[in-house]
């Protein structure tokens, strides 16, 4: 946090802790001074009700002051608020000393006392002290010269000016270390509330990175087994195609239709194995973490690849494709076969669990400055606004528990970012919800 920054939060904090320290000293000193009517009863008898009066008057102009805290003008000017209710007991003091006894009376014990929680409870800034403390000892000398009617210097006079000003000293030290200790302890939370903020983004950025190795090591597995695949089944699939090929040129396949039929059907359960094989072998040699392979694909093979992988999810789904004639952008295609694929096991899973057939999924491309804008629109039940935002937060998920890390979304929107896009989200709640993402055209359109 910047100095000014800092300076500036610290004025804040000390005007809320300066107001809640008056409007209690406030309190504090209303009590105080009409319990002081019981030592006024046992001094000066002869002055308990003019005492009395001053007290009473004292107290409500103090509680006064206490009700004009709740302006803003008194909040933004609090230091000198309370200098103004805390001098008032001590003109009050003073008339007492002029009226009664002058240097003898103990009532300068009182000016002494305001002194001291000036300086130590009730948090003024050191020169707001100063004047304070010296406004006090005037008003004690103007008191006792007024009850001696003229000049005072006795013992008890000297002795009792010594008090208060050695008081106002001390309180002035007090105010300086408090105010230094004050700042020094709001300067600790500010760093200590900044490091947590740094924590925070650490944690954000560990459980990112954790994501993103956890999604490594899957598709690493993926890529293990596509690569297992491609030796393992492309043999005998292709040794099972070249047997179905030449059964169906024999004679007794051609003179039985059932046959016929059955060598047809075969050949095409063969056909999509291949195919999955094929869609399989993306994963089989993809790169990791930030190293997308940048080259060059057709968007609308890589979406056929995807809905074959996530055939098993989509049955019972009705998936449409808008695209336009040429579809090659730049990027990984593997990455983007794999955001398809979250974008569309998404969207099963949210009709789904809508549970309001049929079930619709429109997959809509066009060209717009360069770059292919994509939307994965479902008509599910929709996004909660409430959650709109956040669908794309490290481990953030609304699926049940087992079910699922909440790190499909944040990992894809890492992904498209990279591509140098934006995933973004829109949906009406309880009636659709899209998914969108832009990709970079590429000039090899597969000539």
């Amino acid at each position: 946090m910047d100095k000014p920054g800092l300076h500036a939060g610290y004025a804040a904090v000390l005007r809320d802790f300066r107001l809640e320290f008056s409007r209690g000293g406030a309190c504090t000193g209303i009590a105080l001074i009409l319990l002081g009517m019981a030592l006024d009863s046992a001094l000066y008898p002869a002055m308990q009700a003019p005492f009395a009066g001053a007290r009473v008057l004292v107290a409500v102009l103090i509680f006064c002051v206490v009700l004009a805290m709740r302006t803003r003008w008194a909040q933004e000017r609090i230091a000198w608020v309370t200098f103004v209710w805390l001098l008032l007991p001590q003109l009050m003091i003073a008339w007492m000393i002029a009226v009664t006894e002058g240097e003898a009376s103990i009532y300068y014990v009182g000016m002494t006392l305001a002194i001291y929680s000036s300086g130590i409870a009730l948090a003024f800034g050191l020169w707001q002290n100063m004047v304070f403390g010296v406004i006090s000892c005037l008003l004690y000398v103007v008191a006792c010269v007024w009850h001696a009617g003229g000049t005072a210097l006795s013992p008890a006079f000297v002795v009792n000016c010594l008090f208060l000003i050695m008081s106002a000293s001390i309180s002035a030290v007090f105010t300086y270390f408090n105010e230094r200790a004050r700042f020094m302890l709001f300067q600790l939370k500010a760093e200590v509330a900044q490091k947590n903020l740094q924590l925070e983004e650490t944690n954000k950025n560990l459980a990112d990175i954790k994501g993103q190795m956890l999604q490594q090591e899957k598709m690493a597995a993926i890529g293990t087994l596509a690569a297992g695949l491609l030796h393992e089944v492309n043999n005998p699939v292709n040794f099972c195609m070249m047997a179905i090929d030449v059964a169906m040129e024999e004679p007794a396949a051609r003179q039985s239709p059932m046959i016929s039929e059955c060598l047809t059907d075969a050949k095409q359960g063969m056909l999509r194995v291949q195919h999955i094989v094929s869609d399989l072998k993306t994963f089989a040699y993809r790169k990791s973490g930030d190293q997308l392979e940048q080259g060059h694909f057709n968007f609308q093979r890589a979406l056929e690849s995807a809905i074959r992988l996530v055939g098993h999810e989509t049955k019972n789904v009705d998936i449409s494709q808008t695209l336009p004639d040429h579809s090659y952008v730049r990027g990984d295609e593997a990455a983007i076969v794999g955001v398809l694929i979250n974008l569309l096991g998404n969207a099963v899973l949210s009709m789904r669990k809508g549970n309001a057939p049929p079930f619709e999924i429109r997959v809509a491309a066009r060209w717009q400055d360069d770059r292919l804008h994509v939307s994965v629109r479902d008509n599910g039940p929709g996004i909660e606004p409430e959650n709109l935002a956040r669908v794309f937060e490290p481990f953030f998920t609304t699926r049940e528990v087992g079910q699922g890390l909440g790190r499909g979304l944040s990992i894809s929107y890492g992904v498209i970012k990279r591509h140098g896009g934006t995933l973004s989200a829109e949906s009406v709640f309880g009636a659709w919800a899209s998914m969108n993402f832009d990709l970079q055209r590429s000039d090899w359109e597969g000539h």
